[in-house]
């Protein structure tokens, strides 16, 4: 037998254990302790989760079906359906309209592409409605099968409006409800000038300072958008000053002046009282008017001259 001996190689050393981590066990437990510290019980809260979940892809693919065009699709094959059954819109019933032509409203209310009662869509039908001059407000609403209720506020007249030689009717706040002509103009105040019409509302507060002069006022012009002429219905002009509490001064005082010494109906031709200092009459020229009258025009000056002399003395 040989002597020879093996040799065997070193074994590797070995590597000290790690310990095991408890990292991942620590957050899960901290999870759990969060967990059961809230006042619902796992299952409840897990079914809370699922439903959130269920709810989100949901609204994911409501978004997706509207981007795609899915939904709208679904309407219009609905709206169909609700058409072929029977409930198209075939007629229009109008409420409070007096004033108004009713066949504007039927072309209004009527103009919508597709007939079907569910396609019809109220809001657009009522903003088209309020594009025309003389509604002031309006409701549409269905009334099943087959008609569409139109209830109007209409505008009141207040005033006629002469522009560029074209007279329209306005209400309280300057709104056009429509042209008119001389013939068929009806027994209104007669406001002319640029935005006169937006000046409407200044001339009734104004007015509300003299109402014994208001039956009387035939017309008014609003000059150089600054100021007021007033045209009466006996033929007198008053020019009126700029400025809103001036004019109302100016005006409160001339209504005090006419009750005491009736300055209109005599025949003059322009009371100027844009000088808060002077009052200044225009009487006709001589010749034009009988002497008489003119007399009577005279003792009316000399009365306003009373008048002022007294009051500033």
């Amino acid at each position: 037998m040989s002597n020879t001996k093996i040799k065997r190689g070193k074994a590797p050393p070995r590597r000290p254990a790690r310990a095991p981590k408890k990292r991942k066990r620590i957050q899960t437990s901290r999870l759990d302790a969060l967990i059961n510290a809230l006042p619902i019980s796992p299952q409840r809260l897990q079914k809370v989760a699922n439903w959130t979940i269920g709810l989100g892809l949901l609204s994911v693919a409501a978004l997706a079906a509207h981007a795609t065009g899915v939904t709208a699709k679904v309407h219009e094959e609905y709206a169909q359906a609700v058409g072929r059954a029977g409930f198209q819109v075939k007629k229009v019933e109008v409420v409070g309209a007096d004033r108004i032509d009713r066949l504007k409203v039927y072309d209004i209310a009527l103009a919508q592409k597709d007939r079907s009662m569910a396609a019809v869509d109220l809001e657009d039908v009522r903003g088209d409605l309020m594009k025309y001059g003389w509604i002031k407000d309006a409701r549409v609403s269905r009334r099943l099968p087959d008609t569409l209720v139109v209830d109007i506020v209409e505008r009141t007249p207040a005033a006629i409006w002469q522009h560029n030689n074209r007279l329209s009717l306005i209400d309280e706040k300057g709104v056009v409800l429509e042209p008119v002509t001389v013939a068929t103009m009806p027994d209104l105040p007669l406001v002319i000038g640029p935005k006169a019409n937006q000046r409407s509302q200044d001339l009734d507060r104004l007015l509300t300072e003299a109402s014994s002069l208001k039956e009387l006022l035939a017309g008014a012009t609003w000059v150089g958008n600054r100021r007021w002429d007033l045209r009466f219905r006996s033929g007198e002009t008053l020019s009126l000053p700029e400025g809103e509490n001036e004019a109302k001064v100016a005006l409160a005082k001339f209504a005090h002046m006419d009750g005491a010494n009736r300055l209109l109906g005599r025949g003059i031709l322009r009371f100027d009282m844009r000088d808060p200092n002077r009052f200044v009459l225009r009487l006709p020229h001589e010749g034009q008017v009988a002497p008489a009258k003119l007399d009577d025009m005279r003792a009316a000056v000399d009365a306003v001259a009373d008048a002022g002399a007294a009051e500033k003395g």
